[in-house]
């Protein structure tokens, strides 16, 4: 297994992995727009500058060179800058009858994981544990001493994955029609001083 920064290839692995994500939610903005069609914009998501080392990081999980596991994170105050990506290629699209508009989910001053996806063939192998695991790396990268998440009410699971390692409930939030535990983990920032 090996776990390192996404690459504008992977993107077309990477989608259908988001892609769980927004089925989980149920997004009344995403309701009548065609599978393929939403697969599209994702893919075109993950293969920009942004989302893949810019204002966001995608971290992937990959086994005999397949993407089998994903994380995809960013400082809190660059939230806009991440959510206009997509809103942005959602309105190029003629299939979003709407525009598509993202709810806050984060706070400033948090490293926000803003998604955490496993293949379903290959859950239950310690695979988000270890993409949670790598997470620290590039939150301090981003000089945050705090990762924030939200976690649905309705996924025990893992919640308790995250307790496990560490994340603490500091509130609940709306997103969307459901309601979410968020979710902080204190990580030690290190800062190189110069000789």
């Amino acid at each position: 297994m090996i776990i390192r920064e996404a690459r504008p290839a992977d993107a077309t692995q990477v989608a259908p992995l988001m892609n769980l994500i927004y089925d989980e939610m149920a997004l009344t903005d995403l309701e009548d727009v065609p599978g393929p069609d939403l697969l599209k914009v994702i893919t075109a998501a993950y293969r920009t500058r942004t989302y893949l080392s810019g204002a966001a990081t995608t971290v992937v999980a990959e086994a005999n060179g397949q993407v089998v596991g994903v994380a995809f994170g960013y400082p809190g105050e660059k939230e806009d800058v991440v959510d206009d990506v997509m809103t942005r290629l959602a309105a190029k699209s003629a299939a979003f009858d709407e525009p598509f508009d993202l709810d806050s989910e984060t706070e400033a001053g948090e490293w926000y994981l803003d998604s955490l996806a496993v293949s379903p063939d290959h859950q239950g192998k310690g695979i988000g544990r270890q993409l949670l695991r790598a997470l620290p790396i590039y939150a301090q990268r981003d000089r945050q001493s705090v990762i924030g998440l939200n976690v649905d009410f309705e996924n025990p699971g893992a919640m308790r994955l995250y307790e496990r390692m560490g994340y603490e409930v500091t509130g609940t939030q709306m997103i969307g029609d459901h309601e979410y535990f968020h979710m902080h983990l204190e990580i030690c920032l290190r800062v190189r001083l110069a000789n």
